[in-house]
């Protein structure tokens, strides 16, 4: 009854069916990740998935249906944070060699990059400006946004978190590279 009532679009019914499972959400990723603050940020994307995926969802258990979604994509995160401290390790060694070419071009790419959001920052909807202009291009971190416009850390968090949805949802990747 409740998935028929998000299905229908009820945005209240969705935070019903999100207040139910959270937790259970919460805890199956944790379980996976072993950090909270990446068992959160997962969860709240974990939700974005089975909010857009529950039209496909075919009545054969929802508990079920969704802890894999959750696991699935806790997996997929813990394989991310590996590839990534793989990637540190070798620019780590790779300073330690003293490749100074390496560093020059990745520099070169980062502020490629940032000119190339700073020129596309017109297109991102008023509200998440503030935040992404802040956070890539300014450097700021989220304790300062949240010191100069007033409102609490989570909210930063909150905005950077549904900016970066837009931009994926909106840019593709290979504008940026």
């Amino acid at each position: 009854m409740l998935i028929k009532k998000v299905l229908d679009g009820s945005d209240h019914a969705f935070r019903l069916l999100v207040e139910k499972y959270r937790n259970d959400v919460f805890r199956t990723i944790y379980a996976v990740l072993r950090d909270q603050k990446d068992a959160e940020d997962a969860a709240q994307e974990v939700f974005m998935k089975i909010y857009t995926s529950l039209p496909h969802y075919e009545n054969q258990g929802f508990k079920t249906w969704m802890t894999r979604i959750a696991v699935n994509h806790a997996i997929d995160m813990k394989r991310k944070q590996a590839r990534l401290k793989e990637e540190v390790s070798e620019t780590l060694e790779q300073l330690a060699l003293g490749t100074p070419l390496d560093g020059v071009e990745k520099d070169l790419i980062e502020i490629e990059r940032r000119r190339l959001v700073r020129k596309r920052l017109n297109e991102v909807p008023e509200n998440y400006r503030d935040v992404i202009y802040g956070f890539y291009i300014a450097e700021k971190s989220y304790l300062q946004m949240a010191e100069e416009q007033k409102v609490q850390v989570k909210t930063i968090e909150t905005k950077l978190y549904r900016a970066r949805h837009w931009m994926k949802k909106n840019w593709k990747e290979d504008d940026f590279s």
